[in-house]
């Protein structure tokens, strides 16, 4: 018991440390993302502008069915990616900063390694040709997506992951001050949580503008 100790102390020592890097940098990255709304807002309407200019109506006569599904999960991709390409920098620096942080509790780790993994994976996911591929799908009279659709989503589901992630687990390790801080970041995931669900009604008017069912 009495080697143990020394060596508990240590581990809570450096996992308080390693939490309150984490939480610094998910802060600050939060708080990048919700500055930048005005600017992903006008990135996800270029999407629109640009469906509405190259390929309205492309999708008129489709059915509804497992590949329609598919092209849905496209637009939601080519909204989504838009706003990520346009944010790299400072994705891509807080990625670099926590993706070395480990702590003594192995599943927190793994948690946050994973949630990592896929928001550097969506940072290398290329924005799909959506009108190029509706027009393809429409050109095989609606029997067959093209393979480019076929690779996008599977990728685009398993990575996509929005900014901000705090398991709770971590609040094992968080002092008073980082406990407000976990706090101030959970006001900003909120924040964006809601810009997406308002961006789904953008969703609804490219799918109208393609003519696609979802």
């Amino acid at each position: 018991m009495g080697v143990a100790a020394p060596s508990a102390a240590v581990a809570d020592s450096t996992d308080a440390a390693t939490t309150q890097a984490y939480l610094q940098t998910n802060y600050t990255l939060m708080r990048y993302f919700i500055a930048h709304i005005p600017a992903a807002k006008a990135e996800i309407a270029n999407v629109l502008a640009g469906v509405r200019r190259e390929c309205p109506l492309a999708a008129s006569g489709s059915p509804e069915n497992v590949d329609s599904e598919q092209l849905s999960n496209e637009v939601v991709g080519t909204m989504v990616t838009n706003v990520v390409q346009h944010n790299l920098p400072a994705t891509l620096s807080a990625i670099r900063a926590t993706a070395s942080l480990h702590w003594s509790n192995g599943a927190l780790t793994k948690s946050i390694h994973a949630y990592l993994a896929k928001a550097k994976s969506l940072t290398t996911l290329a924005m799909p040709d959506l009108c190029g591929d509706v027009k393809a799908w429409a050109a095989s009279g609606f029997k067959t997506l093209p393979a480019s659709t076929a690779s996008f989503d599977p990728h685009f589901l398993s990575w996509w992951v929005a900014p901000g992630d705090q398991p709770t687990a971590l609040r094992h390790y968080e002092s008073a001050q980082d406990a407000t801080l976990a706090h101030r970041t959970t006001k900003l995931e909120e924040k964006w949580t809601q810009f997406e669900a308002n961006e789904v009604e953008v969703w609804g008017e490219i799918m109208n503008a393609l003519v696609l069912q979802p």
